[in-house]
């Protein structure tokens, strides 16, 4: 179903924008309350475990998520993710223990798996090939927008309503996507009805070979991401910012910006151009981060944040899908994000480890962000070689 008029603003590109937004700002309105929320339950050992287990179970449900886009199609995988949402919202007030919460959130996890994968491909299949990186950058604009929209709401409800009415809005929010996806039409062809053998993976199915640069880029860059889940609610509470989720607002607001323009520039100038000056971006930010001392300095920290982020995302999908097979669209997303699953994940357990609510720890967690920023663009300029590195290896 791919597009050949040269336009990808069609309806069924709105459609999946529109999903996709209500999708974000479902499990990201949690975010900026949940560490909070988890030591009122007595469990402020485990903040790094909040992000850290949403994202193991993301990782290891992405290779099901890629084989089963490339086979029964993108829409049902991407209905799988926003129902995960919807019955999690729901659950949240039930499992009021420590261990009941970090075991939702370990099936929360889920639900990243499988619509952004299915979505990524969905969006390719959709949009000329010549302009995947503006199509990434005006549906990263849209989750983003979910992204930004999220924290904010989720500290505005629980600054005048129980807990509880912040999870029940979160599965609202799913709710919606999951009614959007309905009047979505599949862009798989020769797709197959679900069987239970779908669900059997050997080691080819996990990783896309082709898609190893950009992995290793997305995988490094996203520690940070992890790190600033973790921890920036509190070192925006230390710095006088009253509301939590400002942070994710700023930061989201400013990537949206940039996000029209870095989409077409790596179009144009080729993605490696764009992703080494993000790099230089990203690494600044977090070493503002680590130096702010007032909150006006943190939220500058945080829109350099964005401006950084909101280059690299869409350049980095855009590059995997340069890279991948067609055939296989759905296993190089899947590596993809399992990638930046992982990123998250070590990103959060580095700052839980280090932080253990000693605010003295946060800049030191952002230094050491910061000098594996600078190790992605080591690799990007001076170890990465176009030519030799897409080809997939033998794999008995």
């Amino acid at each position: 179903m791919q597009n050949s008029s040269g336009s990808i603003y069609t309806f069924q590109f709105g459609l999946v924008c529109l999903s996709s937004f209500l999708f974000s700002a479902s499990f990201n309105m949690l975010i900026p309350e949940l560490p909070a929320y988890l030591t009122a339950m007595g469990g402020a050992e485990y903040k790094g475990f909040i992000i850290a287990l949403f994202t193991l179970t993301a990782g290891i449900s992405r290779p099901f998520s890629g084989k089963l886009t490339d086979t029964i199609g993108r829409v049902p995988v991407m209905a799988v993710g926003s129902l995960v949402c919807f019955l999690c919202g729901f659950l949240y007030p039930m499992l009021t223990t420590v261990a009941g919460f970090l075991f939702l959130r370990l099936i929360h996890g889920f639900s990243t798996g499988f619509k952004p994968t299915a979505t990524a491909a969905y969006v390719a299949d959709l949009v000329p090939v010549n302009r995947w990186g503006e199509a990434m950058g005006v549906h990263g604009v849209c989750f983003s927008t979910g992204l930004a929209i999220g924290p904010a709401i989720g500290s505005l409800i629980t600054d005048h309503f129980d807990i509880n009415i912040l999870f029940y809005c979160s599965s609202l929010f799913a709710l919606l996507s999951i009614v959007i996806l309905a009047n979505m039409k599949e862009t798989l062809p020769n797709k197959e009805k679900f069987k239970f053998s779908h669900l059997k993976i050997n080691r080819k199915d996990i990783i896309e070979w082709r898609v190893i640069p950009s992995v290793i880029i997305i995988f490094m860059t996203y520690i940070s991401y992890g790190a600033i889940l973790t921890v920036i609610s509190d070192w925006s509470k230390a710095l006088g910012t009253s509301n939590k989720g400002m942070f994710f607002m700023v930061f989201t607001l400013t990537s949206l910006l940039i996000r029209f323009v870095a989409g077409k520039a790596s179009d144009k100038y080729g993605r490696p151009v764009i992703l080494k000056f993000s790099l230089v971006l990203l690494a600044a930010s977090t070493l503002w981060i680590a130096l702010a001392d007032t909150s006006l300095m943190l939220m500058s920290a945080s829109a350099l944040y964005g401006v950084a982020t909101g280059m690299l995302s869409p350049t980095a999908t855009a590059w995997t899908v340069d890279l991948s097979d067609p055939h296989h669209r759905g296993k190089a997303m899947a590596t993809m994000y399992i990638a930046l699953e992982a990123g998250i994940g070590l990103g959060a357990l580095l700052a839980g480890w280090l932080f253990i609510d000693d605010l003295a720890m946060i800049p030191v967690t952002f230094y050491a962000c910061t000098g594996i920023t600078l190790i992605a663009l080591v690799y990007l300029q001076f170890i990465y070689k176009p030519a030799g590195l897409n080809i997939e290896p033998h794999i008995s």
